[in-house]
């Protein structure tokens, strides 16, 4: 939703700000979101599960006696969210979620932590870091409990740079609109997180750790009798590079980021990086309704089987399968046996972080930055065009190279020239993968991207095309 102060930071325009854009048939449905308010977003979704419409969200509640409270968890108004976070555009106070504000702010290798994005599917719970543990059950020696002590001082400190990115990011590109949080291009960031390898605590705890084994993460933020957010992640991805993070950027985690401890899984979506983790488990297969091993196998489903799917129109819901050959997003998309993919590594992307959209700016300032990322894949070209696509010229990556799983700063020395201009960044992956344009009808029922066209699908996930995120710039000699 609009920042309910009607002020936008330093820095932005309020164009950017309020999610516009020259490309009017991409925004225009977008206006509602605007000073509506969030009554009137959930009246716009009424039949879908909660405010943020693509899982079993409770609804923002904020009356004029203020917040919900909610006895375990930390609860906001929406004042007092804009003001932990100062640099994000706040979607929702109950649960808080929220985007960057602004292009610009992503002009420097990590993300400011008041200017990361926030995506919760609850509040935020109330966890004392000195009585919190991590239960490990399943195919290990025997149950145990680890206490966040433990975690921290008998095991190794690693860090790793990731670039946390949601699923729906760019989903309010989507023609005709999806249920959701409307993200633009700010439900992301980039920090280094540190904290314990998870392969390291499976080991030391006697865990079976065959790479086609899957090790289901749990947090503990789920109200009594609600789903438990929880994701089942290979062990071939455990013992790579996932760590139980309990500090970003030299700095303990704040309560909607995960604190005391939250997983983190490298190059991949983020909501696979569970936050407030508070139950490990090692199985056979993923998570599933039929999953005898388990109590209430359903509640522990929803998150991993029916949400975070690419899910054509004309599908039904989708299909559970116990495995998949496949973690790579993009390849899943070619996998006839899938059908509707996990969102599991992060699909190319990139996009223009300066100028913003809507500026005016000389001749004299025609340099061009932005960023570009590639998930595990890792990024083998950026392309820079300034007339709206129809060619594209060879930009730089500059700045700190810290492994695939954090995104690349880019420059481009633009000799620009006075007019309206249309800037847009186009990235290739290490497998010669490349963004697509637009977004497909979803009447053309694409499940792969493919003819220069990214496929419309349910819920809006895991959107990559560049035309959407174009910016239009004025050059003048005037300044």
């Amino acid at each position: 939703m609009s920042n309910t102060s009607g002020s936008t930071p330093e820095g932005s325009t309020d164009a950017e700000s309020a999610g516009e854009s020259p490309r009017e048939r991409y925004l225009s449905r977008r206006r509602y979101l605007g000073a509506a308010g969030v009554a009137a977003t959930a009246s716009v979704l009424a039949g879908c599960s909660g405010l943020l419409g693509e899982e079993s969200t409770p609804t923002a509640t904020e009356t004029e006696t203020g917040p919900e409270e909610r006895p375990g968890y930390h609860t906001y108004s929406t004042a007092e969210l804009e003001e932990k976070y100062s640099g994000l555009k706040i979607v929702s106070n109950q649960p808080p979620n929220a985007e960057t504000w602004s292009r610009n702010q992503y002009t420097e290798f990590t993300t400011s932590v008041d200017a990361t994005y926030i995506r919760s599917h609850y509040d935020s719970p109330e966890i004392p870091e000195a009585e919190h543990t991590i239960s490990l059950e399943g195919m290990v020696e025997g149950p145990t409990e680890i206490p966040m002590d433990a975690l921290k001082s008998e095991l190794s400190t690693v860090e790793v740079a990731h670039t946390m990115q949601c699923a729906g990011n760019g989903r309010s590109y989507f023609e005709p609109s999806v249920a959701g949080a409307q993200w633009t291009f700010g439900a992301m960031g980039t920090a280094v997180y540190a904290g314990a390898p998870v392969g390291e605590l499976l080991e030391r705890n006697g865990a079976e750790m065959d790479d086609e084994l899957y090790l289901a993460v749990m947090g503990a933020d789920a109200p009594d009798g609600e789903d438990v957010f929880a994701r089942s992640i290979p062990m071939s991805k455990i013992k790579k590079d996932c760590v139980l993070a309990y500090e970003r950027d030299g700095e303990q985690l704040t309560a909607e980021h995960g604190f005391p401890v939250r997983l983190v899984v490298p190059g991949w979506y983020g909501c696979n990086s569970v936050k407030w983790v508070d139950r490990l488990r090692v199985m056979e297969t993923m998570l599933h309704d039929e999953d005898e091993s388990m109590d209430e196998p359903d509640r522990y489903t929803h998150w991993q089987q029916s949400s975070y799917r690419i899910v054509p129109e004309q599908d039904d819901e989708p299909r559970q399968h116990t495995t998949i050959g496949t973690f790579d997003t993009q390849a899943q998309m070619n996998d006839e046996e899938i059908e509707q993919p996990y969102m599991y590594g992060m699909v190319v992307k990139s996009f223009v972080t300066s100028p913003v959209e809507g500026t005016t700016i000389t001749p004299e300032d025609g340099e061009v930055r932005g960023v570009a990322w590639a998930g595990e894949t890792g990024l083998q070209r950026i392309e820079l065009s300034t007339d709206g696509g129809e060619t594209f010229t060879d930009a730089e990556f500059t700045g700190p190279e810290h492994g695939p799983a954090a995104w690349r700063l880019f420059r481009f020395d633009w000799d620009a020239t006075p007019g309206e201009h249309t800037l847009v960044s186009r990235a290739t992956d290490a497998e010669g993968r490349t963004q697509p344009a637009t977004v497909s009808s979803p009447e053309e029922g694409l499940r792969q991207i493919q003819d220069d066209k990214y496929p419309w699908n349910r819920k809006g996930y895991g959107n990559n095309a560049y035309m959407p995120v174009a910016v239009t710039v004025t050059v003048s000699d005037d300044g």
